[in-house]
């Protein structure tokens, strides 16, 4: 896709994105281990506040789709950057872990950021540029992950843990002033009514599980977060633990801000070089495969490192699988419904998430307890069971493909 020809709200909606992760990523490093050193938090108790997120996000992540589908995405969208704006800031200001758990919870609730910015993507992107376009968000969000936690790391190991907080916060603010000025809607007062009152193949709980293709869909994004969170909630104790075990605390949070940045330009890589050559060898449904199996092998490799060039190793393959799988599971489940209702899938879809995310970072810090390294061995694991699956998907989406050529 030649630059003169990219959409210029796709390029917007991307910076919008690639902001609102660096002030995501500056804190991502630093949460574990400052609610560990400042609060005396649990293993468990952590992995709690990191998925009160997602909770949140869950139970409001359909209403928030599909609001943007009814009343524009804009609105939406501002609303869900003020949000977590706010709530960086509570983060930042908290002398109690209630106040944490408040500051999580309000984000999740208001948090549609994602959800609403690849509904904009999808409107202005047609079908068979799609999982690219979703491709380029992941880009984004990769070069904003590897910015994010390396500032975070750095500006807490100089200034102390509060101060990337803060800086977040100001971050978020300032996609509020991008989307306002620089955004235009891209629903139509008459599409926005006719969405409103559109009745068919709605997504009510049974009419999700009628729709076989949606279903493999939202089971393999489903077990795959499951693992992420589990991962997700405990990689900064692991990395204290293992792999920076003889260094200072300023060091680890350095360390593992870093490590994760790592992860972020190999995403990068994935989007802007390989995704869309792969794409085209294989097709969506068999590079959700794929990208499992590599996914896969990552986290076996996290799980047998005890030193850092290992665990560097890890954290390129870990993205590159991540990046292989998620743009074209994220484009099928598009594919799944009606156009009507992309945002309402999306929301179904990221809510999905959300719940997986639930469950993993829950187990995340229970199985850590009983060893630094097997929440990716449970993970690894897991990834090679939900291949079976993806052959599943795999298959249905070509008798769908031939049936519709015929």
């Amino acid at each position: 896709m030649a630059s003169k020809n990219i959409d210029r709200r796709l390029i917007t909606i991307l910076l919008i994105v690639f902001v609102q992760i660096v002030g995501m990523g500056l804190i991502l490093p630093i949460l574990p281990l400052y609610t560990q050193r400042q609060f005396n938090m649990s293993p468990e108790a952590i992995s709690l506040l990191i998925a009160s997120f997602f909770i949140a996000q869950f139970i409001a992540g359909p209403f928030l789709g599909r609001l943007s589908d009814k009343y524009g995405r804009l609105p939406i969208l501002i609303i869900s950057q003020i949000g977590t704006a706010i709530s960086f800031a509570m983060l930042g200001l908290a002398e109690s872990v209630t106040m944490l758990f408040i500051a999580r919870i309000f984000d999740g609730i208001t948090g549609g950021n994602i959800i609403v910015a690849q509904a904009y993507v999808t409107d202005i992107t047609p079908s068979d540029r799609r999982a690219k376009s979703l491709g380029l968000i992941f880009a984004a969000f990769g070069v904003g992950f590897s910015i994010g936690p390396a500032m975070g790391g750095i500006l807490s190991a100089m200034f102390g843990p509060k101060i990337p907080f803060f800086l977040a916060a100001l971050v978020a603010l300032s996609t509020v002033f991008l989307t306002w000025f620089t955004l235009d809607e891209t629903l139509s007062p008459e599409q926005r009514e006719i969405n409103r009152t559109f009745k068919k193949a709605g997504l009510t709980p049974s009419q999700v599980m009628k729709n076989s293709m949606l279903v493999l869909v939202l089971l393999i994004a489903f077990s795959g977060q499951l693992l992420m969170g589990m991962i997700q909630s405990t990689f900064a104790l692991y990395g204290e633990a293992v792999l920076f075990v003889e260094y200072s605390p300023e060091m680890v949070n350095l360390g593992v801000g870093l490590l994760l940045a790592v992860l972020g330009l190999s995403q990068l890589f994935v989007q802007m070089l390989l995704l869309q050559p792969m794409l085209d060898r294989f097709g969506e449904a068999k590079l959700v495969i794929i990208g499992i199996l590599i996914r896969s092998v990552g986290l076996f490799i996290f799980a047998i490192a005890t030193m850092i060039w290992v665990g560097t190793l890890a954290a390129i393959l870990f993205p590159i699988g991540i990046g292989l799988m998620m743009p074209p599971l994220q484009s099928l489940a598009t594919h799944s419904v009606a156009d009507e209702l992309r945002g309402g899938v999306l929301g179904i879809y990221q809510s999905t998430l959300s719940l997986a995310i639930i469950f993993g970072t829950s187990l995340g810090g229970v199985i850590f307890a009983f060893g630094p390294t097997l929440p990716f061995w449970v993970g690894g694991g897991l990834g090679i069971l939900i291949t079976f699956p993806a052959i599943m998907l795999w298959q249905k989406t070509e008798n769908y493909q031939q049936a519709h050529v015929n």
